[in-house]
């Protein structure tokens, strides 16, 4: 899950030559941030602020932003509007797609007397007869709500119908406030039930009855992809039944979201991990005792014959400022292997050669490694 930082704001801070205490206008959406804090130390000359689509439950650590004019706050968590008195100059405010459904917390917004426009489109409260016109008569500085003006014979009517509309919405938030209730312990119980059987799966994993350590590579590798397999088929069931199970769309469902997916991030980083642990080795010579062409460091390479001095001479490329230590360098008969820091290179030579007659130096200009092979044969 992702934190306002420090280091986060100067990265979105580039066109302000990553200063932040000057900053007029941060975007920090699709961050994963849960909590918003540490903005209204930092950046106090703020006036747009950009934090959609993320997973911030609660509108808090704002309230010294006494010059921010823009507050796009949409699509996150936020259920209650509160803690934005302090926001003198806030003329727009965007709140779509939350989960608000107390909609007389909207009266804290009248300390906001520059507010201008309001976006509460996609909130539970938007569903409540009467919505509009509470907002409406609540506000009565706000020009524009959900993207669409207010006219003044609007307001009149919606100050007339006030007393009435404002019992409907009461009842109604009360009805919500119980479902959410509900669904907040019915959260919580499968976050319990969800988190027990992660303990056990994490008990059983520790109990393999293989130790790769004590086997050889080709019975190691093998329990490994076995293991690999059978996780990764429970990996997809599991993921298709979190996806087609029935789901209400709630601030904790979204959380679930994003720890799935982390979840399923994570087991495929350990998985990968398992598969670099343990590796086959490098087959250099076959069983019928045939030398294979290998190039596992990835050099580039050539082979000259020369003809002159009946030898055949190897240029690789290997890079120039590295420690002659770390190279080892084999010549056979019918092959030449070098191994580069623990990676071999292997080639098989068109002619038999004399190893004890060859020879391999660094090049003084390139760096590169030369290996001359003088033929068996003349």
């Amino acid at each position: 899950m992702g934190r306002i930082t420090e280091d986060l704001i100067r990265r979105n801070a580039e066109h302000n030559d990553c200063i932040i205490f000057s900053l007029e206008e941060l975007s920090l959406h699709q961050q994963e941030i849960e909590r918003l804090e540490h903005i209204d130390k930092w950046c106090r000359d703020l006036k747009i602020l950009y934090l959609q689509n993320n997973l911030i439950g609660k509108i808090e650590n704002v309230s010294k932003l006494k010059k921010l004019e823009y507050l796009n706050l949409a699509l996150n968590n936020i259920e209650k509007i509160e803690n934005l008195e302090g926001c003198e100059g806030l003329t727009k405010l965007d709140l779509t797609v939350n989960f608000i459904g107390e909609l007389s917390s909207i009266k804290t917004l009248q300390h906001n007397i520059h507010l201008k426009e309001l976006f509460l489109m996609g909130n539970p409260c938007a569903d409540f007869d009467g919505y509009r016109q509470f907002v409406v008569a609540t506000l009565q500085r706000l020009k524009w709500l959900d993207g669409k003006e207010i006219e003044r014979s609007e307001r009149i009517q919606a100050l007339q119908n006030f007393p009435v509309i404002e019992q409907q919405i009461r009842e109604q938030e009360k009805a919500y406030c119980l479902r959410r209730a509900k669904d907040k312990e019915e959260a919580l119980k499968n976050l319990r039930e969800e988190d027990k059987n992660e303990a056990e799966e994490r008990s059983y994993e520790g109990q393999s009855p293989f130790s790769v350590e004590t086997k050889d590579h080709v019975q190691a590798l093998e329990v490994q992809e076995g293991e690999c397999n059978q996780k990764k088929f429970k990996d997809s069931e599991d993921d298709f039944e979190f996806w087609n199970k029935p789901s209400l769309f709630t601030p904790e469902s979204r959380l679930e979201t994003l720890r799935h997916m982390e979840k399923q991030r994570k087991d495929q980083e350990k998985l990968s991990e398992k598969k670099k642990k343990v590796k086959p080795p490098r087959i250099l010579i076959t069983k019928d005792g045939k030398a294979l062409n290998v190039n596992d460091p990835k050099l580039d390479f050539s082979l000259k014959d020369d003809e002159k001095h009946n030898q055949f001479i190897l240029d690789l490329a290997v890079y120039r400022y590295m420690d002659t230590s770390l190279i080892d360098v084999d010549v056979q008969p019918m092959y030449v292997r070098v191994t580069v820091k623990g990676k071999p290179f292997q080639l098989v030579l068109p002619a038999e050669v004399k190893p004890d007659s060859s020879s391999a130096k660094r090049s003084q200009t390139t760096g590169h490694l030369v290996i001359c092979m003088p033929k068996a044969v003349v």
